[in-house]
């Protein structure tokens, strides 16, 4: 019996991941991972890291994060409390949907979660107070191998739903596209 139904996106390779939950009086139980229902959706490296962020405010945005070769890594990321737009952006160099970004809403009460590819930057906005992610990496953490694109992009032209009440300084920092970024190869 599958725990999880996998529904592909407009950006081959990400993945949008429903989790079943099996429930009963004393409440219920939701897998967040299985090595062998994920090799179907496309993970295919063990776990080097799971993290989980909180965030207070309504309206903050996080991201848009990304690793360069050969730290690129898989994410499977899920929101355990609240609700997020979860956003997604194409950065590898040879595909069809390069810099073209999807969005899912993400939240406890719907079980999704998005299993974004290698090649991939993420982000997220707030919808509610008090949002919980859980991220689990194919490749650990490494500082110079880390970047991102800002959030207001105009050539990414990311639609977020809420006005931003708030972003780190870091994420502000990120550079604008140019036409010298060409993309990861993966």
């Amino acid at each position: 019996m599958s725990r999880f139904s996998v529904t592909d996106t407009p950006l081959a390779g990400l993945q949008c991941v429903t989790r079943q939950c099996l429930g009963d009086p004393r409440g219920f139980l939701s897998r967040m991972f299985c090595a062998e229902e994920m090799a179907t959706a496309g993970w295919y490296k063990p776990i080097a890291q799971i993290n989980l962020t909180q965030t207070a405010q309504r309206g903050v945005i996080r991201g848009m994060h990304f690793q360069w070769p050969p730290y690129a890594e898989m994410k499977l990321v899920s929101c355990i409390r609240g609700e997020v737009w979860d956003v997604a952006v194409d950065l590898r160099v040879n595909s069809k949907t390069y810099l073209h970004w999807h969005a899912e809403k993400l939240s406890a009460e719907n079980g999704r979660a998005l299993l974004i590819p290698e090649g991939f930057a993420h982000g997220f906005e707030t919808l509610t107070k008090d949002c919980e992610m859980l991220y689990l990496h194919s490749a650990a953490y490494e500082p110079a191998a880390e970047a991102g694109l800002r959030h207001d992009d105009p050539r990414l032209n990311i639609e977020w739903p809420l006005a931003l009440t708030e972003c780190s300084e870091r994420d502000r920092a990120h550079p604008l596209l140019t036409d010298q970024f060409r993309g990861i190869a993966v």
